[in-house]
C-alpha cells in the first residue's frame, strides 16, 4: 500500500546537496515549474556562483550552507519546507574509498534524523544508486531481472572494493531504517551512471566494475534532464511508494559499449575491441518508473 501523503503547501521544497550537477539541475528545473526552493548547499565549487546568480534572478530561491554533519544546518534548510530533495555527490577530487562509505552514510542519517523533526516535511525523495542493487549472488544469475527488490551485497562489495555501490547500499538502507522507524515518508530513486560532459572513467567510481555489469546486462545511463524529471514526478505523484529504478539508456552491445569507453575514457587508455564484448540480453527492468512518468505531464507548472 502506498504511504499517506497529507496537503500542506507543497511548492516549497528543499534541495540538498544542490551544488552538484544534478541538484543545480534540479532547482533550475522547479522554479520554472513555480516551486519555492531552500538549496542547500554542501560544496563551495564552481556550482555555488550558479546558483547565487539564479537567487538574485528568482525572489523563489532561497541559499542555505549546510553541513551533512551539521544537524542544525540541515533542519534550519529545510525549516517550512513540504519535500526533501536529497542527493549525496563529493565533489570529483574526493576519492571513494572505505572512509567515504562512512561518510555517506552518516550524512543520509543525519538528513532522515532531520526531517522526522522538521514538522512541515510530508516526503523525501532520496537519490540513489543502480549500484545499490546490481553487485549480489542474484544478479550474476543468466535467468536473474534486476527490478526494485534487489540489494548489492556488502560483502560482495567489500570483496571487490567497489565502495560507489557499498556506500550507496548502506546509506539507503540506513535511510530505508530511519524513514520506517520515523515515520518519514520516502521514495528512493535508483538512478543509472549519470552522463555528463567532464565523466571519465577515472572520475566516477561508479563506473568500478563496468565490464561486469556490461556483461550481466545490467550497465545503464542517464541524462539529466529525464533524472531531473523523475525527481519531481515522483514528488508530485501521490501514489509514488518505494524504490524506483531510473536510467535512460542501456549498454547491451559492444556497439554502445566502445561509444561510451570513447566519451569516459583517456586517449591513451586501452580500449576493449568489438571481438571481446558480444550483444548482452538486457537484465534490468524500470516498468514500475514508466507507470509514474506516463502520468507526468514535464510542461506543467504549480500555482506559485
Amino acid at each position: 500500500m502506498a504511504p499517506a501523503f497529507v496537503h500542506r503547501d507543497r511548492n516549497t521544497v528543499c534541495v540538498m546537496d544542490a551544488s552538484c550537477r544534478l541538484g543545480v539541475s534540479l532547482v533550475q528545473r522547479l522554479l520554472r515549474r513555480g516551486y519555492t526552493v531552500h538549496a542547500a548547499a554542501f560544496n563551495h565549487g564552481e556550482s555555488i556562483g550558479s546558483l547565487k546568480r539564479l537567487s538574485n534572478e528568482n525572489k523563489r530561491l532561497e541559499l542555505f550552507e549546510a553541513d551533512p554533519f551539521d544537524y542544525r544546518s540541515i533542519v534550519e534548510a529545510m525549516d517550512g519546507c513540504a519535500a526533501l530533495f536529497y542527493i549525496f555527490e563529493p565533489s570529483q577530487d574526493q576519492v571513494y574509498d572505505e572512509l567515504m562509505v562512512e561518510v555517506e552514510v552518516r550524512a543520509a542519517h543525519n538528513a532522515l534524523e532531520a526531517c522526522a523533526q522538521v514538522e512541515t516535511i510530508e516526503r523525501v525523495v532520496f537519490t540513489s544508486s543502480v549500484t545499490a542493487m546490481v553487485w549480489s549472488e542474484n544478479c550474476k544469475s543468466a535467468t536473474g531481472v534486476v527490478n526494485e527488490r534487489e540489494w548489492s551485497e556488502p560483502n560482495i562489495c567489500r570483496t571487490f572494493k567497489l565502495w560507489h555501490a557499498l556506500a550507496k547500499t548502506l546509506a539507503e538502507k540506513t535511510a530505508w531504517a530511519l524513514a520506517m522507524d520515523r515515520g518519514v515518508d520516502m521514495v528512493s530513486i535508483n538512478s543509472g551512471l549519470l552522463m555528463a560532459p567532464e565523466l571519465s572513467v577515472i572520475t566516477s567510481p561508479y563506473l568500478k566494475g563496468a565490464l561486469k555489469m556490461y556483461q550481466n546486462g545490467v550497465l545503464v545511463t542517464v541524462n539529466v534532464d529525464f533524472l531531473v524529471n523523475t525527481h519531481i514526478a515522483i514528488y508530485e505523484s501521490a501514489s509514488a511508494y518505494g524504490r524506483y529504478i531510473c536510467f535512460s539508456d542501456t549498454i547491451c552491445r559492444p556497439f554502445d559499449a566502445l561509444k561510451l569507453v570513447d566519451v569516459l575514457s583517456p586517449k591513451n587508455a586501452s580500449s576493449p575491441s568489438c571481438d571481446e564484448l558480444k550483444v548482452i540480453q538486457q537484465r534490468i527492468q524500470n516498468k514500475k518508473l514508466n507507470k509514474v512518468m506516463v502520468d507526468f505531464d514535464a510542461g506543467r507548472h504549480v500555482d506559485g
